[in-house]
């Protein structure tokens, strides 16, 4: 695979930038986007039909505007505009898609200019080898804040322990080959956590380390609420295990009561008086809070299966500059 790759014609390249409220950082970021394609069309290393492809996921600020002026100064600065924010993932997905029949290889990364855009001279060169699916991953988190560095890594330990096969460190930056695409558009799902998914597809993977900038500009758009959610996504699509661990945990009640009826029966039995608080109160709090947990558990998973039955559209497409 990798000689016929590197004996065929050069591949078209798109790279996709989902934008949420970025006015500030844009023009920078096409800058120095548009150089590196300049630079690996000098080289040889690409087509020349390769593209940015921003995708503008319902900015409130002048972020569609920026575009529009980017595109008429450079025509392969290109955008497509969602008709409302429909999440990160799906502006992601929403890109990926729209270009997929344009291109040999995809690359995705963040319009913050956190993610070191010169890596992907070397992700070329893993798709190039056979590589499929090209997993960015970070040297170090230095340029995190502490309770977010905290967090990822708790993230990421969950998932693992709850049996989610995800690459540590390993943010939405990568290289995707059209294969590896039109696979990606077989996953229906409307909870859709890329993370995982292009694990699950299977295809030949590679990593690069890069290094983590400082935000060239304003302040991240992606809030702690965000986070979670993200990561309820990432559980609820790969995991059944808090359901299993929910019955495991309502079995063990079951047999501490049974245990705790068989020792209130024996004294009882002894002429022993059982202190009544303890016995009943504690246990109905526990009891309590463990069915709410519970049920809070089972919701979330029979709300996801709600959203995916519905078939909603995951992105709408309003406007597109190509």
């Amino acid at each position: 695979m990798g000689l016929e790759r590197t004996q065929l014609q050069l591949p078209r390249l798109g790279i996709v930038v989902p934008c949420f409220n970025e006015e500030q950082v844009l023009r920078e970021t096409g800058s120095r986007l548009l150089a590196l394609l300049n630079g690996l069309l000098e080289k040889k290393e690409l087509s020349d039909e390769s593209f940015i492809y921003f995708v503008d996921d319902g900015s409130r600020d002048a972020t569609w505007s920026v575009l529009c002026e980017m595109h008429q100064a450079d025509a392969r600065a290109k955008a497509l505009k969602l008709s409302r924010n429909f999440g990160h993932q799906n502006a992601l997905l929403a890109g990926l898609m729209s270009i997929k029949d344009r291109v040999d290889c995809a690359v995705t990364l963040d319009a913050d200019l956190q993610h070191n855009e010169q890596a992907i001279a070397s992700f070329l060169d893993k798709y190039k080898s056979g590589a499929e699916i090209v997993f960015g991953v970070r040297n170090d988190r230095a340029t995190d804040p502490y309770l977010k560095k905290i967090g990822s890594q708790m993230f990421y330990r969950l998932m693992r322990g709850l049996g989610v096969r995800i690459l540590a460190d390993s943010p939405d930056y990568r290289l995707v080959s059209t294969k590896a695409l039109n696979a990606l558009a077989d996953y229906q799902e409307v909870n859709l956590f890329l993370r995982g998914v292009f694990l699950d597809i299977g295809f030949k993977t590679a990593t690069v380390p890069f290094e983590v900038r400082e935000r060239f500009a304003g302040k991240s758009q992606y809030s702690f609420s965000r986070m979670l959610t993200f990561a309820l996504d990432g559980i609820t699509a790969f995991s059944v295990v808090p359901l299993r661990l929910v019955a495991i945990a309502g079995a063990l009640i079951v047999l501490v009561s049974s245990f705790l009826a068989l020792y209130a029966l024996t004294v009882a039995i002894r002429g022993i008086e059982v202190p009544g608080w303890v016995s009943t109160v504690l246990p109905i709090y526990a009891l309590g809070g463990f069915q709410i947990l519970t049920l809070g558990i089972v919701a979330e998973y029979v709300g996801r299966i709600y959203t995916e039955t519905k078939a909603r559209p995951r992105f709408i497409k309003e406007e597109e500059l190509i």
